[in-house]
């Protein structure tokens, strides 16, 4: 039986409270392969092209089921047969469609919940852009897959040439539900195994106490070493969003990375940082001295990547100096703050909160922590050129969730030697982000520019 871990668990309650947990992806296809004569999208050729690769990813043919009281936490059970029409359809925009009104069609999406019936995934294919060109907004319920997990799920539906040979989807017969009783022995010998855990840490205090202390630095980094700063960016958020996207060259932020000794990812928090200082600035906060608080997921899949699913990761809280004017220097102090804290050894998420009661308490004060003031995350994504269904995958755009009182949240990745930002903001605690989108891209420019300086610098 496959039950959800104590960190899938964590995706489930928020929906409870409000909060969406799909995560996603915008694709932009040159859709050339997928349309007919009459510029009509073939709804049939795409069925079939991810009707056939249904069994590259198990959670995508499976139901989240969730047992009677005393059965044990809710599990994966297969679905008794897969309508792959109800999870594969089209959304035609009104051609020329512009960019904000694929991410508004985005938005009416992402609005409408998964239907718990079905497994938990849709591709909705938004037909009607300039050039030809195909939207496919992916998503899928965060219990399902985190980021790199996602990004997986993703890959088992394109191919690294436009005429790969053909397949065969081997015949699949799904599995009986399991009956109350299996459910009860299952959850009793794992209730069972829990307790022989705790009696061994018990047994061994010494290696229990050195455990906790190699794992208390990053738990104090998040509770403990300081409070996040009040500012207007945090506030409850509702089930609204607004998008925009942030394009940038990969191989740029690779050598502003290496001109100031830091990390892909540091750019991407000094990116952010300038994006949160333009923003709180505009709206008429002080910005001097101010040091606001990341909360940056951290993964701990050791999978190759295409076998890496569910949710497994660690967490790392990254200050963020926006009252430094200076982008090169903001991603220096950036840089050898993160390369402190990535000595920390960063226990799974789920250690902390392995069960319900505390969850729930944890998400009902999520509108009231001051913990952390964003959220960000950077997932690698294939290095080279895709294609579905013979259709090339031109650009791949994150959607990243928010809760509690985060009302901005931004998800980076790579693909092809692109770097594609996508900032998710709660439409009404945050009807601004054009202000945010405008410094980070300011940022990176100034970034840019700064390694020209940089160079100079090292050859004095």
């Amino acid at each position: 039986m496959e039950r959800l871990s104590a960190q899938d668990l964590m995706t489930l309650w928020p929906e409870e409270l409000g909060w969406s947990q799909d995560i996603g992806a915008l694709v932009i296809l040159d859709g050339g392969g997928l349309l007919d004569a009459d510029g009509r999208f073939l709804i049939e050729k795409a069925r079939d092209g991810v009707g056939g690769r249904l069994h590259l990813v198990p959670r995508f043919r499976q139901l989240l089921y969730r047992p009677a009281f005393g059965l044990g936490w809710p599990l994966w059970i297969d679905a008794p047969s897969v309508d792959v029409a109800e999870h594969v359809r089209v959304f035609p925009l009104e051609a020329p469609a512009d960019e904000s009104r694929l991410l508004l069609a985005c938005e009416e999406l992402r609005h409408r919940r998964l239907n718990r019936s079905r497994p938990l995934w849709e591709m909705w294919f938004l037909p009607g852009l300039p050039g030809g060109r195909v939207g496919l907004f992916m998503r899928l319920h965060h219990a399902i897959a985190d980021g790199i997990a996602g990004v997986a799920a993703l890959g088992a539906f394109v191919d690294l040439v436009p005429d790969p040979p053909g397949t065969t989807a081997p015949p699949w017969t799904p599995a009986a539900k399991p009956s109350a009783r299996a459910l009860f022995a299952d959850n009793l010998r794992r209730r069972l195994q829990a307790i022989g855990r705790a009696l061994a840490r018990l047994d061994h205090p010494v290696d229990t106490v050195r455990q906790a202390r190699r794992g208390w630095p990053a738990v104090r980094e998040a509770f403990a070493e300081a409070r996040a700063p009040r500012t207007s960016l945090n506030q409850r958020v509702g089930w609204h969003r607004s998008f925009a996207l942030i394009r940038s060259d990969l191989d740029l932020v690779k050598h502003v990375a290496h001109a100031h000794d830091a990390k892909v990812n540091d750019v991407l928090m000094a990116v952010v940082a300038g994006g949160l200082r333009e923003l709180l600035r505009g709206r008429g906060e002080r910005v001097d001295g101010l040091v606001l608080r990341a909360f940056v997921p951290v993964s701990l899949h050791t999978e190759q990547p295409g076998q890496a699913r569910g949710n497994l990761g660690g967490a790392m809280v990254v200050p963020l100096p926006i009252g430094e004017p200076g982008d090169a220097r903001r991603l220096r102090l950036i840089a050898a703050e993160t390369a402190e804290r990535k000595k920390k050894r960063r226990p799974q998420g789920g250690t902390l909160f392995r069960n319900v009661p505390i969850q729930r308490a944890f998400l009902r004060l999520a509108p009231r922590q001051h913990v952390v003031n964003t959220y960000a995350t950077n997932v690698p994504g294939p290095p080279v050129p895709l294609y579905f269904a013979g259709a090339r995958v031109l650009e791949v755009f994150p959607i990243v969730p928010i809760l509690g009182n985060l009302s901005i949240g931004v998800g980076a990745l790579s693909y092809a030697g692109q770097f594609n930002i996508t900032l998710v903001a709660d439409r009404e605690t945050c009807p601004d982000p054009d202000v945010f989108v405008e410094g980070a891209r300011r940022s990176l420019a100034a970034l840019a520019v700064s390694i020209a300086v940089a160079a100079d610098q090292a050859d004095m």
